[in-house]
């Protein structure tokens, strides 16, 4: 249980940090490079993957029966979310989205592998 709270931190974390950069978005502070670029769709995206985080996140932590699935959807949904964005994140965007990104992909990867693997060991 006690990884599985650390689990729902780190997803909890990441969907504050989304909403930090969807209200960036959304209220203009972030321009992308090129037309492909468009901040009103990150910020929509970030909210979007932010909430299901956030239900990933008290699914960990509430349904025992469900924590690890719940867990995985939501994680998965995020990298693949994630995995968009950084597409056109570095074909048009600038480089604190580029690096916001890279850093945060890895955290979720690693997220995902620790819930698989965790399960397989359940």
């Amino acid at each position: 249980m006690h990884s599985t709270r650390n689990l729902a931190t780190v997803l909890a974390v990441v969907a504050v940090s989304l909403f930090i950069a969807s209200a960036l978005h959304l209220s203009g502070f972030v321009h992308g490079r090129s037309d492909i670029y468009d901040a009103d769709d990150a910020g929509i995206a970030e909210a979007v993957i932010g909430v299901v985080l956030v239900v990933g996140a008290v699914g960990l932590v509430r349904s025992a029966a469900r924590a690890r699935a719940m867990g995985l959807a939501a994680t998965g949904f995020a990298i693949a979310g994630f995995g968009v964005g950084i597409t056109i994140t570095a074909q048009g965007g600038r480089t604190p989205d580029i690096a916001y990104h890279a850093t945060v992909l890895p955290i979720l990867i690693a997220t995902f592998v620790t819930l698989v693997r965790s399960a397989r060991s359940a």
